[in-house]
């Protein structure tokens, strides 16, 4: 391992992290790091336009080269490009916002986002990262891992995110099972009050689950007792199309969706 490459990648993490703009003291503390080497990786840094330093604080953020890497992972994701269409008509089906998503560490990266075709304001959501266990994205991805890798995601941590989320490894294994057994998984308010989602998996060319596409909106609308069959079924419909057109066979594209 280079130490360099690893310890300016693990700053470049930390204004990914949630905190947008930070100083050298902070990231020093943070990373364990002399202040000293913190200001030169942060230079280096700034002359490839990866952060860039405030005029007015001192603090440092992204810079305009990590968008234009992010534009680039996201152009060359096959899911992302595949699912374009089908998350396209699946919104003009239901009405309801679409997301595409992919397990990345313990968290879900929305990699495609449709907004719901109502002309409300709304935020674009691609990019977002949510607890695996705290939406139906995460949940029907999980459940199709291989057992080892499910394990270790149950293993925690599982954060609260409202009162809802499901923390409980245990009642997370069961509900993993129910979501293998429908081939699709429900969220009702457990990432964000009042919202609720419903997804299914997508499976790649080797039957490994690849990501997940899902509709998320008002709890009241997706679950308003029990999710509502014509919403599922939408959700399921997509996921198997999706599925064939990543190159999974048609017996594990249905046995998913």
């Amino acid at each position: 391992m280079i130490q360099s490459v690893d310890r300016a990648a693990r700053i470049l993490k930390e204004f990914g992290s949630g905190t947008a703009r930070l100083g050298i003291t902070e990231l020093a503390t943070r990373l364990g790091i002399a202040k000293a080497t913190v200001f030169g990786l942060l230079r280096t840094l700034e002359r490839q336009e990866l952060v860039e330093q405030e005029a007015d604080t001192g603090k440092y953020r992204l810079g305009p080269a990590m968008l234009q890497l992010g534009n680039a992972f996201l152009d060359n994701h096959e899911l992302r490009a595949r699912s374009i269409p089908w998350a396209d008509a699946l919104a003009s089906r239901v009405g309801e916002t679409v997301r595409v998503g992919v397990l990345h560490g313990r968290s879900v990266l929305i990699v495609h986002h449709v907004f719901r075709p109502d002309g409300s304001v709304q935020v674009l959501e691609v990019g977002a990262s949510i607890p695996w266990h705290a939406c139906a994205l995460g949940k029907a991805i999980a459940a199709f891992l291989d057992p080892d890798r499910r394990r270790s995601l149950l293993a925690g941590p599982l954060p609260r995110l409202t009162g809802r989320t499901i923390v409980d490894p245990h009642a997370l294994a069961m509900t993993l099972d129910e979501v293998a057994r429908l081939g699709a998984a429900t969220e009702d308010q457990e990432a964000v009050v009042g919202e609720a989602e419903i997804a299914a998996p997508v499976f790649d060319h080797r039957g490994h689950a690849a990501g997940a596409v899902g509709i998320a909106g008002p709890a009241e609308r997706l679950q308003p007792a029990a999710p509502p069959e014509p919403l599922v079924a939408a959700v399921k419909d997509t996921s198997r199309g999706l599925s064939q057109g990543m190159g999974a066979g048609r017996r594990r594209a249905a046995h998913g969706g």
